[in-house]
């Protein structure tokens, strides 16, 4: 019999907050700051609750109680305006997200460590997103090893961070870079393909991507579909 630990969660994935410039070549992974200030408080007025990965997980396997209606909040690759748009907007409900963090991306003009280490202050978890954003489908053993369990180790040496989880570039992934994932000591891994995140796919967790042309209204209209139709 399915239990209350078998559930679904949404999982949302955001890139950069901001507005892209006329020559931006993928104006779809923006989203405005006030619509993201708009689909949480959207979220906060539905009963939603931000949680981390590692809430989900020891919900999953150990039953740990969540809010009764969860949602992981994803920022993948590493932006200034994690730190500088999305925390204050999280924080005015008292959520924390998680960064799905590029080790290459820590410095001056992305997220300086810094900048991660208050995010990590914040309640933030951080996570892994390889060391370059590399396609790990095209990487040989070593370059898995470098660019997964590299990634790992070298974001846990500068946070002290468990970093349990890992997110597939571009959600690009094959049963060698899911072996080197499980190998590299993840507890599971995330990817683009659309849907809630349910515990029999640890290494290939479904997530909700929001885009540029979203807002609010469609937001609502993305949660709704996947929290109705796919639980």
């Amino acid at each position: 019999m399915a239990g209350p630990h078998d559930s679904g969660v949404p999982i949302l994935m955001y890139h950069v907050l901001g507005v892209p410039s006329a020559s931006a070549p993928y104006p779809d992974l923006y989203v405005k700051p006030s619509d993201l200030a708009g689909q949480m408080q959207w979220l906060a007025s539905r009963g939603y609750h931000a949680v981390s990965l590692g809430q989900v997980f020891r919900y999953w396997r150990s039953g740990v109680a969540l809010p009764s209606k969860p949602i992981v909040i994803s920022f993948d690759d590493g932006y200034l305006s994690d730190y500088a748009v999305a925390m204050p907007i999280l924080r005015r409900h008292g959520w924390a997200g998680v960064l799905n963090l590029i080790v290459d991306n820590v410095r001056p003009g992305d997220l300086t460590a810094l900048q991660v280490r208050r995010l990590i202050a914040a309640g933030w978890e951080i996570d892994s997103h390889t060391v370059t954003h590399a396609d790990v489908t095209t990487l040989d053993q070593a370059g898995l090893q470098r660019e997964i369990g590299g990634a790992r180790t070298a974001l846990r040496r500068m946070f002290d961070q468990p970093v349990d989880f890992f997110c597939y570039p571009a959600g690009q992934y094959d049963a060698a870079a899911i072996a080197e994932v499980r190998a590299a000591g993840y507890l599971g891994a995330t990817t683009v393909n659309p849907g809630l995140a349910r515990p029999g796919d640890a290494y290939t967790l479904n997530r909700i991507r929001i885009g540029y042309s979203d807002g609010v209204g469609g937001f609502a209209t993305k949660l709704r579909h996947y929290t109705s139709t796919t639980r």
